[in-house]
């Protein structure tokens, strides 16, 4: 293996693991804040059935509140889909490569190629984070 396959092999794995540990994070936010979210606001009726203070249903509306405020300025389940698609886009562009299949079959030089591609994907998602960043900033500030 030549020093510019390795080092392209290399940067194609370091992206692959940044991407899965990614979107495994944003994946793991938004269960975790939509869970809480339908805990809290499915408390406020039962509570309310039972008879508890106003002052404890409403801070089970807060915490709802905020869980899904946290959701929606950090776009966990967009970045997740998002880096998921992109992690899949890699591996699949690693397996095509190692087989010498697709687009590397008829190359003589394949290396450049895979080079390219992997920038072009990671290229795309930071492109589309910026997007997404973009539009969640604008939607905070339209809403304050």
């Amino acid at each position: 293996m030549s020093d510019r396959e390795k080092a392209t092999l290399d940067r194609l794995e370091g992206q692959i693991s940044w991407y899965d540990k990614r979107s495994f994070y944003n994946q793991r936010s938004y269960k975790v804040l939509k869970l809480l979210s339908m805990i809290m606001i499915g408390l406020v009726p039962v509570l309310a059935g039972f008879g508890a203070r106003a002052e404890i249903g409403g801070f089970f509306g807060f915490v709802a509140l905020m869980c899904e405020g946290l959701q929606q300025l950090n776009q966990y389940h967009a970045n997740w889909i998002s880096y998921r698609s992109t992690c899949e886009a890699l591996k699949h562009e690693k397996y095509l490569y190692l087989a010498r299949a697709g687009h590397y079959r008829d190359v003589s030089n394949p290396e450049p190629l895979l080079a390219e591609q992997v920038e072009s994907l990671v290229s795309v998602e930071h492109a589309k984070w910026v997007s997404t960043r973009r539009d969640a900033n604008k939607k905070t500030q339209d809403t304050a």
